[in-house]
């Protein structure tokens, strides 16, 4: 498989490690300096960008007919328009918050732990806290976002903040500590116990094994796709 990196920093480096061990040759290592020549002998593209560039690297690709997998978050005010840019050129588009299987398995936990929590809203009170190294450009991270919205989605809160939280909101703590991967917790706190779920990254290459793996699965397909069919976890 023929891939271009989009983004060829710390995690762009380590994507191609990987991927160079499974047998696949890179194709272009797009950044700031350089141009989009060689994406025309891409089977495939790994977006791992800056949240300024993302949305240019997902169109070029998609109006060029290269599958498009991009793990850049703070872009996604424009998400809708490039999920519309996919169908409208009948592409293939995989976005995910975070690529870790781990972190995809506790995306599925957080979600059922909220399920079980929502009936008890009056007792406990949720919050989040996130922290990653001092390179992240985003705050709060595209993973907590997606935890947040696994706690919206099955019980009365409505929104995430940074700032006081409100009745129906979550509060998210961001954190930028040097040379931490990323982690991720969810508290539910009462009046007489305090209830935990966390996720702790111990370096890059989960996340970059699972763009890889992304990469490898969506192949052939059409369509707008995340993480769960990847994983079969829907």
């Amino acid at each position: 498989m023929k891939i271009a990196l989009l983004g060829y920093g710390k995690m762009g480096k380590v994507i191609e490690h990987i991927a160079l061990q499974r047998g696949h040759e890179i194709v272009l290592r797009k950044t700031s300096s350089n141009t989009y020549e060689g994406l025309e002998k891409a089977d495939v593209a790994i977006d791992f960008s800056i949240p300024s560039v993302a949305v240019e690297n997902i169109t070029t690709c998609l109006e060029a007919g290269i599958p498009v997998v991009s793990g850049t978050t703070g872009w996604l005010d424009r998400y809708e328009a490039m999920t519309a840019l996919c169908q409208e050129k009948n592409g293939a588009f995989l976005y995910g918050s975070n690529f870790s299987l781990g972190v995809n398995l506790f995306f599925e936990l957080n979600s059922y732990l909220a399920k079980m929590m929502a009936k008890f809203s009056n007792v406990y009170k949720v919050s989040m806290e996130e922290i990653h190294h001092t390179q992240k450009l985003d705050s709060p991270s595209g993973t907590a976002i997606s935890l947040a919205k696994g706690i919206i989605e099955n019980t009365d809160y409505t929104s995430w903040t940074e700032e006081t939280a409100t009745e129906n909101q979550i509060h998210i703590e961001a954190k930028r500590i040097e040379n931490v991967p990323g982690t991720h917790s969810v508290y539910y706190n009462s009046d007489v116990d305090f209830i935990e779920i966390k996720h702790v990254a111990h370096n890059r290459e989960g996340f970059a094994l699972g763009s890889v793996l992304a990469a490898e699965w969506i192949l052939g397909k059409k369509g707008i796709f995340s993480m769960k069919d990847v994983l079969d976890l829907k």
